[in-house]
């Protein structure tokens, strides 16, 4: 039986112009607990193209914890969402609404959002 010995080497390919479009993910938090993805996703959606929405639920509960990250293809739109957005009131509460800070590794492995923990 043969074996092969594969060796990849991972490169950066620069986009040629700029051509390539940031994307960008967006915070969005005090969001109301009923409240179900389409809703979310139909608010985005009014300032440009929503990638995928994801909402954060109790790992023991699966209850949504009010919480969740957008992804928007074109940053433009995606600040203009935030803009018009951060402090507008959804289901009787002021959004708060902010690109997403970088997930890290925490010294235990796990990955974390901006946390300071």
């Amino acid at each position: 039986m043969l074996k092969h010995n594969w060796q990849f080497k991972i490169i950066n390919i620069k986009p040629i112009n700029g051509t390539r479009e940031k994307k960008m993910n967006i915070y969005s938090g005090n969001i109301p607990k009923e409240t179900s993805e389409a809703n979310i996703r139909e608010v985005f959606e009014k300032y440009g193209e929503v990638t995928s929405v994801t909402m954060i639920k109790d790992k023991y509960t699966n209850t949504f914890k009010g919480f969740a990250f957008i992804e928007m293809p074109k940053k433009e739109e995606a600040e203009d969402a935030i803009k018009h957005l951060d402090g507008a009131i959804m289901g009787g509460r002021s959004l708060s609404v902010n690109p997403a800070k970088p997930r890290t590794e925490s010294g235990n492995g796990q990955k974390r959002y901006g946390s300071r923990y």
